[in-house]
């Protein structure tokens, strides 16, 4: 079977601490559980279903398998030696460090070329997870 690797990714960008995404293989999508403190009775139905029915939902990776930060950071190291990435890599310490990132992306009208290398990033943390988990993917 091959997961359209774009399914993935979608889920990816969507990940967040409330709720964690199954790759489901009958319908070739992504489905949502949620804290169960925010959930009503359909998610209890999918999450019985989901512990009930082996080899059908696999676990998409979280922002924690994702890790934005180390993104950011590989970014940051892949930049040529310079005031720029001498400015990113003093931005991305500490509290407030994706805002600053991103004021100095502005600045010096980055923001597509981080757009691009972190799409990129993200294809590649979903063809890790393809291979991991033994599908073959398309796209």
């Amino acid at each position: 079977m091959k997961i359209k690797l774009q399914v993935v990714i979608d889920a990816m960008e969507e990940a967040d601490d409330d709720w964690t995404g199954f790759y489901d293989t009958q319908t070739g999508e992504a489905v949502w559980v949620g804290d169960p403190l925010m959930t009503g009775e359909s998610y209890e139905e999918l999450e019985a279903l989901i512990e009930s029915s082996e080899n059908r939902f696999y676990r998409l990776p979280t922002k924690y398998d994702i890790h934005e930060y180390g993104i950011m950071r590989d970014f940051v190291d892949d930049l040529p030696t310079g005031a720029i990435q001498n400015q990113l890599a003093s931005a991305i310490r500490g509290r407030g460090a994706f805002r600053r990132f991103r004021n100095i992306l502005s600045h010096y009208g980055m923001e597509q070329q981080w757009y691009d290398y972190r799409a990129e990033a993200y294809r590649q943390i979903a063809i890790r997870w393809c291979r991991d988990e033994g599908f073959d993917y398309e796209g």
